[in-house]
């Protein structure tokens, strides 16, 4: 009995050290915190980028939206689409119509943070990131040096809306059991202050008002941006990351990415971000993709259907990017009066269907010592080590007579159970390579009421697959096969 409560001691007096730890203000130890499990089990967040640029929505297909500001002061560089914002903000709003009076439009009279946070909710995401202020530097919450160094009204409480954003859809997202982050933009294009002295702008500007935004909402999740044009000892980075880790009020849970400076990318930070890519090679390091539906981060009025990912292809890209041990941060664009776009919105539930069946296989997994299986095709890349993850290598999956894949698996694990997703649904058979089941061990189909009949062959598992018809199938695509019992 006494040995049993020496552990219970020291293990309380070990956990209350590591509670109390105080982190310096250098990478060594702001690197040393343990990023916390909510987000690695989370693997499906929602991002939302929403401003005064959501009023023109605007850019050249491929391009930014949210970029509109600086597109138009730098209309000349045509090759990056900028030419093609000055024709349009010329001929709609004329050439002395100026970015910040656009301000007065952005309204959010339509703005419903609960039927936000619903939606959300229905997507089955675990958690959502905000834009509170984009490189244009207007913030979505009363911020009294935003409006003291730019030297008018530049928040959402005191123009435009008229409202607390910021406060409406954190208070609105934690009636759920979903997370909430802020994004925050270390710079600011043309603010006075920034564009005269940065020092003066970080010591004066950024730190306090950083501060101020972590106070009142208490994030936890901070994806900064913007750290581009400076190191980190500009930024003051590790200087204020100590004070987030220590002393803030989101110390216990928070998150934060790696944009914390010109060097710092996948280098420091809590976990590497990519923006519009692949993803990270391996689970080395905690990850997250991030990207739109479709080109823009913001609402793009220049953005159809064709420039939209379908829901298969969503669903996809999350299969993909948690089988090799990411987070997926997909962005949705609201409108200038606070709609989420039908289209955006549709897509988001779909994939609350689809996780409401497969859900188990994503959540709370970690990267398997099984690589994607392919049986056909050559869609390897050396560099990566993998297949080469272009989604519209993704999108051939649905027609294997082109000359591609026939049958993926992708594969995530959880204890001692191997899920086994697959886009293309097997006909007759599917095979598990190199893997072995314990006595007793079963296999099932993510949604169907039945156990599958299977067997060994060397050391090779094969399933016999049911033969379904759409309407007797658990989803639409990309179906799971649960291994549970694996050695």
């Amino acid at each position: 009995m006494k040995k049993i409560v020496v552990i219970i001691v020291l293990v309380l007096f070990s956990l209350k050290g590591e509670a109390q730890k105080k982190y310096e203000a250098n990478w060594e130890s702001i690197d040393s915190r343990p990023i916390p499990s909510w987000y690695t089990d989370a693997k499906f967040g929602i991002f939302v980028h929403w401003g005064p640029y959501s009023v023109p929505a605007f850019s050249k297909v491929g391009a930014y939206s949210e970029w509109y500001w600086e597109n138009l002061v730098n209309s000349k560089r045509v090759k990056n689409g900028y030419n093609e914002t000055n024709e349009f903000h010329n001929r709609v709003y004329g050439e002395k119509f100026t970015y910040p009076d656009f301000v007065p439009m952005f309204t959010a009279d339509l703005f419903d943070a609960n039927q936000w946070a619903a939606i959300f909710k229905q997507s089955g995401a675990k958690y959502v990131v905000l834009t509170s202020k984009h490189h244009d530097g207007y913030t979505l919450w009363p911020s009294k040096e935003s409006d003291k160094s730019w030297g008018r009204p530049w928040s959402s409480t005191n123009s435009g809306p008229g409202r607390d954003l910021v406060g409406e859809l954190t208070t609105a997202v934690r009636k759920t059991d979903l997370k909430m982050g802020l994004y925050y933009s270390l710079y600011e294009w043309y603010n006075p202050l920034y564009t005269s002295d940065v020092d003066l702008f970080v010591d004066k500007h950024m730190i306090p008002q950083f501060k101020d935004l972590v106070t009142n909402y208490a994030p936890s999740l901070i994806f900064t941006d913007g750290e581009w044009d400076y190191p980190h000892t500009t930024w003051r980075s590790t200087e204020l990351l100590s004070w987030l880790y220590n002393d803030s009020p989101s110390k216990d849970d928070v998150v934060i990415n790696d944009r914390w400076g010109k060097e710092t990318r996948h280098h420091h930070g809590g976990y590497y971000t990519t923006e519009y890519g692949s993803g990270m090679p391996n689970a080395d390091v905690p990850w997250e993709e991030n990207r739109g539906m479709a080109h823009s981060f913001g609402f793009s009025k220049t953005e159809n259907l064709k420039d939209y990912n379908s829901t298969q292809q969503l669903v996809y890209m999350l299969v993909d990017i948690v089988s090799r041990g990411g987070n997926f941060l997909l962005d949705v664009g609201p409108t200038a009066d606070g709609r989420i776009p039908v289209i955006m919105q549709e897509r988001l539930v779909e994939m609350g269907d689809w996780l409401k069946v497969n859900g188990e296989a994503i959540y709370g997994t970690t990267l398997s010592d099984k690589t994607c299986q392919w049986t056909k095709g050559k869609v390897r890349d050396a560099q990566r080590g993998r297949y080469k993850v272009k989604y519209d290598v993704m999108k051939l999956t649905v027609n294997p007579d082109k000359g591609y894949a026939t049958k993926e698996v992708f594969f995530t694990k959880k204890e001692n159970i191997l899920y086994g997703i697959c886009p293309v649904y097997p006909k007759n058979q599917l095979v598990i390579k190199d893997v072995s089941l314990k006595l007793g061990a079963k296999i099932e189909l993510l949604g169907y009421p039945k156990k599958l009949k299977w067997k060994r062959k060397g050391k090779d598992v094969v399933i016999e697959v049911p033969a379904l018809t759409p309407s007797e199938a658990p989803c639409n695509h990309a179906w799971t096969f649960k291994l549970s019992g694996v050695k």
